[in-house]
């Protein structure tokens, strides 16, 4: 119902973007039925492709500074960026969930329920499937790309 309510807004006519959603075959028939009412209809289902162990790292490692705010990654971001919060006063503060149990459970439910619309999807000729490893110009260049919007 709320995502019937959102993307039926004006504001939504030019397009949107799901993220996250759907999650599992159900949700995904569900949105056809919604889309189908709607008299609109799935551009494109992109897969944002990651190695597992670096999945593992950009999730484990994030960080956000105490003081500033910023997000950071003890494995990826500069390690001036790093000390920068450090030098400020800050401390490099890791949320709860953000640890290999938790994480290694929500990837065991990602293969579980969301992998099978990787085939869904291929099937009805929507999936587009980027490289999602590299700088974040990179991978939004790429995702633009499969998008149709560069």
């Amino acid at each position: 119902g709320m995502i019937k309510e959102r993307i039926g807004q004006t504001d939504a006519r030019a397009g949107y973007i799901l993220d996250g959603y759907p999650r599992n075959r159900s949700q995904a028939e569900d949105l056809e039925a919604v889309l189908a009412e709607l008299e609109q209809q799935l551009d494109v289902a992109i897969l944002m492709d990651v190695d597992f162990e670096i999945l593992m790292k950009r999730l484990t490692g994030r960080r956000t500074c105490s003081t500033t705010g910023q997000l950071l990654n003890i494995y990826f971001s500069p390690q001036e960026e790093l000390d920068a919060c450090t030098r400020a006063g800050g401390a490099l503060l890791q949320r709860d969930d953000d640890n290999e149990e938790t994480i290694s459970n929500r990837l065991n439910v990602y293969e579980r329920q969301t992998a099978p619309l990787i085939e869904y999807y291929r099937e009805r000729g929507l999936l587009r499937t980027i490289d999602a490893v590299g700088t974040f110009d990179e991978v939004y260049a790429r995702l633009r790309s499969a998008a149709g919007l560069a």
